[in-house]
């Protein structure tokens, strides 16, 4: 019995230490997100009674690319994580896993993904699926050792899932689904500046190009973190003005969205470890509430 209870213990630990891999490999918290803005995408544009099958395929076929995406990702970057304190214990730098079999599971994943947005929701979601993939990995990736304008074009990938949503609800791109777009795009950018100013050092080891190495007084970073968060004020309460919300949540998003900038505006006054976090939780506090806003008050 003692050697039953044993073994038993051992496969629980072997199976918690397998799904702690995999949840690094695809950077589950990540791929939560994603997850969210595709679901909220796709809830705040569908019309009528919500067709649950069709939402599923949707957040299915994402899940598989965001999956795919980030171990491809990893994949490439495995070398510049190894440098990286908040990085180096991920599965590829630690030797959990082996590049080969990175490469087959991400591979998989992200093909399997594509064809089953295209073939299960629809060719233009399945488009927008591979415009994200492509860009996340060939683009973004490489020129974060080469300009720190890196972070606009992430910023591009990280915005298209939402616009999945949009396009797997109703079949088309229009203004009302470019502004949801929009919203993530231009949260994120202060988002990232937080944590570049952060990871400054890491970031300089490893050898990637961020704002805050060109940028040792700081000035300029939260110049750009003030900038986007003021841009984003408008931009949250396109939803409101194109008539897919309602009251409540046109004073939701103004509250949040000032509250949001006033924190990047106390980090451009101190440019402190502590402000850049604050400013950092202060971005992963505003869009899930946002997005909550969203889904509470839909009109139609």
């Amino acid at each position: 019995m003692k050697a039953t209870a044993q073994s038993l213990g051992a496969t629980v630990v072997i199976d918690k230490s397998r799904l702690t891999v995999f949840s690094e490999l695809v950077k589950a918290r990540l791929t939560f997100l994603v997850l969210l803005t595709t679901l909220v995408g796709f809830y705040v544009g569908f019309r009528g009674a919500l067709d649950y099958l069709l939402m599923f395929h949707t957040l299915l076929g994402t899940a598989l690319v965001a999956g795919g995406a980030a171990a491809l990702n990893q994949l490439l970057e495995r070398t510049y994580d190894a440098r990286m304190r908040r990085t180096e214990d991920r599965p590829l730098p630690s030797g959990r896993l082996q590049p080969d079999t990175v490469l087959i599971m991400g591979g998989l994943c992200s093909a399997i993904g594509l064809v089953y947005l295209a073939g299960a929701v629809n060719l233009l979601t399945g488009l927008l699926g591979a415009i994200t993939l492509v860009s996340y990995l060939f683009i973004y990736t490489p020129l974060k050792r080469v300009t720190p304008l890196n972070t606009a074009i992430g910023a591009v990938s990280g915005a298209l899932p939402p616009l999945m949503g949009w396009t797997a609800a109703r079949g088309e791109i229009n203004i009302e689904g470019w502004s949801l777009f929009a919203i993530v795009f231009f949260w994120q950018l202060p988002h990232f500046l937080a944590i570049a100013w952060m990871y400054r050092e890491d970031y300089a080891k490893a050898g990637f190009t961020m704002l805050p190495m060109f940028d040792p007084d700081g000035r300029r970073t939260s110049g750009q973190a003030v900038s986007h968060t003021l841009g984003l004020l408008p931009i949250s309460l396109c939803p409101f003005m194109f008539g897919l919300e309602g009251g409540i949540y046109l004073i939701g998003a103004l509250v949040l969205s000032l509250g949001f900038v006033w924190q990047a505006i106390r980090f451009s006054r101190d440019l402190t470890l502590q402000r850049a976090r604050l400013l950092f939780y202060a971005s992963i506090i505003y869009l899930p509430l946002l997005l909550g806003l969203m889904v509470l008050d839909k009109i139609r």
